[in-house]
């Protein structure tokens, strides 16, 4: 499914009619046990990007441009004690199942899922980030993970645990790559990576998560919680012999009024093992967004998100946001040239405002290892090792 830029300026002509239909229209219908809802989001980028020499709007220095973001739609089913939910997504060139799982309310505070969902891993569903990008966490595929299997969550008083068993990543979409037409970074057997280190495919995952309630009742409720993940690692090139992977996180949450503060410290392998001299184990082939390439095999993430909420500041406006997230994936190693692997940091300064259907990001992101961050950073070698940014407004209507 190609979207050509007419399509997008359809979109964005929806999506703005919706806006001028008020908030009151931003609700999802109801089909017996069936909620039927979705969203369409469009994004505005100007950023350091080479130019194309048209002059006509684009990322670079021709004044930015508008792109279709994505076009989603969500199935939520409820019945008695039955639960399910899918979410399917549409970008440009390429479509995928992002969530899709059947479950059941064993008690007021157990349930069960079963099919792709949210691996429980880190401070919370998008890791420790309020904004459109998200951390870097997730692009070494620890947050906001979609995999297929079984997660069981409960709670005892103030302690939640979850506890899942994932045999394998969620299943490809359908675009122009092999492995990569996908929502999350995953360890992909991609055949079309020129670099060759899209040699594994995951399996046979466990996660464990356990985070702790303290001072419910007090001005500063905290949540201080641990994160534990262990998987196996399917060799599909000769070159290469199968091996494992873990990962390991603590993590804490603490609201004061308005303000919110998020907190991660991880330590992640994925123990990449090559025959091949020609490769490095420091580094493993992931792919997600129709792209796959080489990250840091083996590296350690702190990561810090700040934010303060303006509730109804006016009128028609819900809520506005602000904060400063930053993380940085602290790597160990060398590439196959012998250089050391140089470190990828992300700072986004932004605010996200809603009002009705309406969610809106408006970020400055700062890179100097982000492939989406300017054209150059990367999250393996990252030899270039340059600063470059990017201006983003997402408009986003949920409907």
């Amino acid at each position: 499914m190609k979207v050509t830029r007419s399509v997008w300026l359809w979109i964005l002509a929806v999506v703005l009619g919706c806006g001028l239909l008020g908030a009151e229209a931003a609700s999802a219908f109801q089909v017996g046990d069936l909620k039927v809802g979705g969203a369409i989001r469009v994004n505005y980028v100007y950023g350091d990007y080479d130019e194309d020499g048209t002059g006509r709007a684009q990322r670079g220095d021709n004044d930015g441009n508008f792109e279709f973001d994505t076009f989603r739609v969500n199935l939520d089913y409820q019945r008695d004690n039955l639960l399910g939910k899918v979410e399917y997504r549409f970008y440009d060139g390429y479509h995928f199942l992002h969530t899709g799982w059947v479950g059941y309310q064993l008690t007021p505070e157990s349930q069960i899922q079963a099919g792709v969902n949210r691996v429980p891993f880190g401070v919370g569903p998008y890791g420790p980030s309020n904004n459109f990008f998200f951390d870097q966490h997730y692009y070494v595929g620890l947050s906001d993970d979609m995999d297929l299997g079984v997660k069981y969550m409960t709670q005892f008083g103030n302690l939640k645990l979850d506890l899942a068993y994932y045999a394998m990543p969620e299943p490809n979409g359908r675009g122009d790559s092999d492995q990569s037409d996908r929502y999350s970074y995953d360890m992909v057997h991609e055949t079309d990576d020129p670099t060759g280190y899209s040699a594994y495919e995951e399996e046979h995952q466990v996660n464990l998560r356990a985070v702790y309630s303290f001072f419910r009742e007090s001005s500063l409720p905290t949540d201080l919680g641990v994160s534990l993940q262990y998987g196996l690692l399917d060799a599909k090139e000769d070159y290469a012999d199968d091996t494992s992977a873990y990962a390991g996180s603590v993590h804490s949450k603490t609201t004061w009024g308005n303000w919110a503060l998020m907190l991660q410290l991880t330590k992640y392998k994925y123990d990449a093992d090559y025959d091949d001299p020609a490769y490095s184990d420091d580094l493993i082939g992931m792919g997600a967004w129709v792209y796959a390439a080489p990250v840091a095999s083996e590296g350690t993430i702190p990561s810090v998100a700040l934010a303060y909420t303006w509730a109804n500041p006016v009128s028609f406006i819900d809520s506005i946001t602000f904060y400063n997230d930053y993380s940085i994936i602290i790597k160990d190693g060398r590439d196959e040239l012998g250089n050391d692997l140089r470190d990828s940091e992300l700072n986004v300064t932004g605010m996200a405002i809603a009002s009705g259907g309406w969610y809106t990001y408006i970020d400055y992101a700062w890179s100097d290892g982000n492939y989406f961050i300017g054209d150059s950073g990367d999250f393996g070698s990252n030899q270039n090792n340059d600063w470059q940014y990017r201006f983003n407004v997402n408009f986003g209507y949920y409907f």
